[in-house]
């Protein structure tokens, strides 16, 4: 079976849908499609009717391009307010060899959720970060291993049923069912993690649209995540009040000529406008970088001050990401704010080489790999889909009249 999933991504400024296909360990984008959100306020619905509306224009966009109906997408919900709990759980292994199996690995991670979870609280993931045989041996992978008991210590995440539930039901206003939901955290991770990563205590920092969320993972596992209610769109808005002008033109005039810090920045590039008054205005690059790096800057040092109140612990590397982060010499003014070691994001996967598809590309990767600990397949199309998406059932009708049929026949004929 092929390995086809469609994630979500319902930002405050675009809503992302990928559909990818794993093959072995790349992976390969069949599509995207991206269009302006409405009904989001702060990467929470504030209108459904307006969400559902571009939600089914996202959603047609795709299907134009692959010919098939989406009906099951993996979903990114913001990390507000999210509950990291460790947990233990344990199952005995029935099975005649004693071996242990990959549904003797989910019977023990449901033990560990078992009465973790209230009633007002979704659960979003179950990650293991330690097994046990027959409780004396510790092992880093128990599958296929003789024992008569395994037992395991997770981390058990939550969120609140009130930010998940508005976006469950827009999409089922649609006939879309949502297969599950990933933190926009575990997403922002997935995609950028390294054999570094894996083996230290860091932070992954995503400034958005309208926030930028700091989240601490310990050897890749998420351990804590807050929300600062600050993002690129306080840089329009800081432009348009210091210029009396427009926040759309402050947005084109940010994309146009600004740079994340002025050092490069050239007073003689200039860009000349009509402000709400009617009168005329000239904004100059380097008086512009100087109000982008000032905000940009705020931003930051919110995030390393959110950080410290995050954990008490030395943090080993900081992941920046994010759409705002692909402005020009942005690992300038990561140099300038962090003296410990930093990366700025960076995808490689063709089609979505942007920092702003870092969260809908991660939480497809971050399924993959559950499916991976379940050993199971999936793939969001049947068979009679996946037929179609191959382009198995189409036959190619010319006409011998036209002029490319007549090519065939000189070609067949002689």
């Amino acid at each position: 079976m092929r390995k086809i999933i469609a994630s979500l991504d319902i930002g405050s400024s675009t809503i992302k849908l990928i559909v990818g296909e794993f093959i072995k360990n790349s992976f390969n984008v069949l599509c995207i499609s991206e269009v302006p959100s409405r009904g989001i306020k702060k990467g929470l619905v504030s209108n459904r009717d307006d969400l559902i509306v571009v939600l089914k224009e996202c959603f047609h966009k795709s299907e134009e391009m692959l010919g098939i109906k989406i009906n099951e997408v993996v979903l990114a919900i913001p990390a507000y307010c999210t509950e990291v709990e460790m947990s233990e759980g344990s199952t005995t292994i029935t099975n005649e060899d004693h071996l242990v199996t990959h549904q003797d690995l989910i019977r023990a991670m449901q033990a560990a959720s078992y009465n973790k979870v209230n009633s007002d609280m979704e659960l979003i993931s179950i990650i293991p970060t330690r097994y046990k045989i027959d409780n004396e041996q510790i092992v880093k992978n128990p599958l296929n291993m003789a024992a008569n008991k395994l037992s395991l210590k997770a981390v058990v995440i939550t969120v609140p049923k009130v930010n998940v539930d508005p976006f469950i039901n827009a999409l089922d206003k649609i006939g879309v069912n949502v297969l599950d939901i990933v933190t926009t955290s575990l997403g922002d991770y997935e995609v950028h993690k390294s054999k570094n990563t894996i083996s230290s205590l860091g932070a992954v920092i995503n400034i958005g649209e309208e926030t930028t969320t700091v989240s601490i993972f310990n050897k890749g596992v998420l351990m804590k995540s807050e929300v600062i209610e600050l993002g690129g769109v306080n840089i329009d808005n800081d432009i348009a009040y210091i210029y009396k002008i427009t926040k759309k033109d402050a947005k084109e005039i940010k994309e146009k000529l600004g740079l994340a810090v002025p050092d490069m920045a050239e007073a003689s590039e200039k860009i000349s406008l009509t402000d709400r008054l009617g009168e005329n205005v000239v904004i100059n690059q380097k008086d512009l970088c100087e109000i982008i790096e000032s905000r940009l800057t705020e931003i930051l040092e919110l995030s390393k001050k959110q950080m410290n109140l995050l954990t008490k612990r030395d943090i080993e590397y900081i992941i920046v990401t994010g759409g705002t982060t692909e402005m020009g010499d942005f690992n300038i003014l990561l140099d300038k704010v962090f003296t410990k070691s930093h990366i700025l994001g960076k995808i490689e996967i063709v089609g979505v080489r942007n920092n702003k598809y870092s969260t809908v590309v991660g939480i497809t990767k971050y399924y993959n790999e559950r499916l991976r600990l379940k050993n199971k397949e999936y793939s969001v199309f049947n068979e009679e889909q996946l037929e179609i998406l191959s382009g198995d059932h189409k036959k190619v009708n010319i006409n011998e009249n036209s002029i490319l049929g007549k090519l065939f026949g000189y070609f067949f004929d002689n």
